[in-house]
């Protein structure tokens, strides 16, 4: 089955479950009483050893929280179970230049598991690329003795093979929310906290 077709399926999912929990939704006084569920967020700075500028000071900073719901999008007018919101902030001192290069994003999207977390950020404000475009992060929270790690989407190839550019090139496919890569660099000072908190299966009461 194509990607686009289990896209396609999973949005179908999601549209049927708001409809039917806004359909058929129980009064909130009859709905069983239930303890506040834990919130999934990830929380830390750190500066990452990037293997294609190992001499490089690259630092990242991330306050994102789980805020399920709460961005309503066509079609899905209660949102998504991953909406979120926070910043990520990141700056980028080459070694062989001294150039900086800094940027700062608003946080849309954030789902966990386990220790690690995928989120996505809309870019609110940089000298190095373009305000509007999104970001994909991935945290790995390290344990049993291993360093925290974090990946970015223009870290590593990106790029859709059956599409090129007027001059045949390959392009840069748009990145989706929470869509990133593996958390392929490894922090060398600082680190990241990954609260995990699993999905909730639909909008809560008051928004049915």
């Amino acid at each position: 089955m194509r990607a686009t077709s289990l896209t396609a399926l999973g949005l179908a999912a999601l549209t049927a479950l708001t409809a039917t929990a806004a359909a058929g939704a129980a009064p909130a006084d009859d709905a069983p009483a239930t303890k506040p569920s834990r919130t999934a967020s990830v929380h830390g700075s750190a500066r990452v050893h990037y293997v294609f500028s190992p001499d490089d000071d690259i630092r990242f900073t991330i306050d994102a929280e789980a805020a399920p719901y709460s961005r309503p999008l066509p079609g899905l007018p209660q949102g998504l179970p991953t909406d979120a919101r926070g910043t990520v902030s990141f700056r980028h001192v080459v070694a062989a230049t001294g150039q900086i290069a800094t940027a700062k994003a608003r946080v849309d999207c954030l789902v966990t598991g386990g220790g690690t977390a995928t989120l996505t950020a809309v870019v609110t404000r940089s000298d190095v690329g373009p305000v509007g475009e999104r970001l994909g992060f991935s945290v790995g929270d390290g344990r049993a003795g291993g360093p925290d790690r974090l990946g970015f989407s223009w870290g590593v190839a990106n790029v859709d093979p059956e599409k090129t550019d007027e001059k045949g090139n390959v392009t840069a496919p748009r990145v989706g929310t929470c869509m990133a890569p593996a958390p392929f660099a490894p922090a060398v000072r600082g680190g990241f906290t990954v609260r995990h908190a699993e999905l909730p299966p639909s909008p809560p009461a008051e928004m049915r």
